[in-house]
């Protein structure tokens, strides 16, 4: 969305358009988690009125769908892909043996027994 966007991108990665928008997924989501979070514990909370739960209910359902965590994926920082990704090194397995074959990541090398 681009009300979204940063003018400026800082992602430090292959830039097509999958990745620009999970960046800006991302930024997005951490502005207003803790406003969620607010909302979330409102609804839970038994002690508060219904009305005043309700309310919370419906802010909590209008807020933008980048402000949810479930739409935050992991994706390939070299190609962009979505599937098949290591969290620990953001890249997926073709990637990843790429560039383990080719020495670029430190602490990996390809076994043998």
């Amino acid at each position: 969305m681009a009300q979204f966007r940063a003018k400026k991108l800082d992602l430090g990665c292959f830039v097509n358009i999958m990745n620009i928008r999970d960046h800006t997924k991302r930024k997005v989501f951490e502005a207003h988690e803790s406003e969620r979070q607010a909302l979330r514990y409102t609804i839970r909370n038994t002690l508060l009125p219904q009305r005043t739960r309700a309310q919370a209910q419906l802010q909590l359902s209008q807020m933008h769908c980048y402000t949810r965590p479930t739409q935050i994926r992991n994706r390939c920082i070299m190609g962009g892909k979505g599937r098949g990704v290591f969290r620990e090194f953001r890249m997926a397995r073709y990637q990843f043996r790429l560039n383990a074959l080719a020495g670029n990541i430190p602490g990996v090398k390809k076994a043998s027994w």
